[in-house]
């Protein structure tokens, strides 16, 4: 087990390197809750560093909710850290708030000089919900408002930050409204809502996207439970329908994006790994992480997988051997 703390859950996690160090930035909440669903609901950013994706130092604690009201004053879930040009570290993230019962996510921006102790920026929450393209809780057709899990991407010749995060369409049943949602900045700190980047209309919900680029061809990670796919979608029986992390693939990053033939990434019914995304190893190769979901009984577990090494065929579609956590290859399920 790469990361596993005894004495905490673990779940979502994103990775930012900086020279030989890659620091893992991750939720977590105390074990002693007891039920790991309560994690949620006590949650705090934690940080460990690392030179080999391996073994790893716990940091201290990056960010935890606000301590008075605010957007985030119930939870800070995921997000993702980039360097600015000026050599600052934003950790984006998602934030929700008591008031509201935790059912409408807002994202908000921390800053850091040593990627150690973040400070919240004046200007938060940066984005909100955009009636415009994106469902709003009194919707009514799902749990919570989603908008979540920002991820900032670079587009070539194009001087604008992008962000890509989870979010619901305005179209469609209620499990194929699922989108990835995009707004742009010129600074990181004023974002323009933009209309979804993704928009595959079979699920319900597209959680934690990376967008990332290899060889010319272009990769957004993404996941989900099975549960949350478009039921007649499931019905057709493909490969695809499991609980884990899928993908699309483009020319572009702005789109259009495509389903690859196998249309998962990592996954199976139960979901033992989850939430998974792909880092450049130190040798230059790429592997790919998850968190460890649920055990063959359905327990949760609550830790980092080890790194497992992705293999990009002729055709550019990714696989990863996920076989030492009990779960087969896309092409071993008919």
């Amino acid at each position: 087990m790469a990361f596993r703390p005894d004495d905490r859950f673990v779940w979502d996690y994103w990775i930012v390197r900086d020279g030989a160090d890659y620091h893992l930035f991750f939720l977590n909440a105390p074990r002693s809750i007891g039920d790991p669903d309560l994690r949620h609901w006590n949650v705090s950013i934690g940080h460990a560093v690392s030179q080999d994706l391996v073994h790893w130092q716990e940091l201290p604690t990056a960010l935890s909710p606000s301590e008075g009201p605010a957007f985030d004053d119930y939870t800070t879930w995921t997000g993702s850290v980039i360097r600015r040009p000026d050599g600052q570290w934003m950790l984006f993230y998602t934030g929700t708030c008591r008031a509201e019962n935790g059912l409408k996510q807002r994202i908000g921006a921390a800053v850091s000089d040593d990627l150690v102790t973040f400070t919240r920026l004046p200007e938060n929450p940066l984005l909100d919900v955009d009636t415009r393209w994106y469902e709003v809780l009194e919707a009514g057709l799902w749990h919570d408002q989603a908008w979540r899990d920002p991820w900032i991407f670079r587009v070539p010749g194009d001087d604008l930050w992008h962000m890509a995060f989870t979010a619901r369409g305005l179209e469609g049943p209620a499990f194929g409204r699922g989108v990835v949602g995009h707004a742009t900045s010129p600074d990181l700190v004023s974002w323009t809502v933009q209309p979804p980047i993704a928009a595959p209309g079979l699920y319900g919900q597209m959680e934690v996207p990376q967008i990332f680029e290899r060889g010319g061809r272009w990769y957004m990670l993404f996941c989900l439970a099975h549960e949350h796919m478009e039921p007649g979608y499931v019905a057709t029986g493909r490969p695809g329908v499991v609980t884990g992390t899928h993908y699309l693939m483009a020319d572009d990053p702005l789109g259009p994006w495509r389903l690859p033939e196998d249309r998962f990434l990592v996954g199976d019914p139960v979901g033992r790994l989850y939430a998974g995304r792909i880092t450049e190893a130190p040798d230059g190769a790429l592997v790919f992480m998850g968190f460890e979901n649920l055990d063959a009984e359905g327990r949760f577990v609550g830790g980092l997988s080890d790194p497992l090494p992705v293999t990009i065929l002729d055709d550019g579609r990714l696989r990863v051997d996920g076989r030492r956590y009990g779960i087969p290859l896309a092409d071993d399920i008919a």
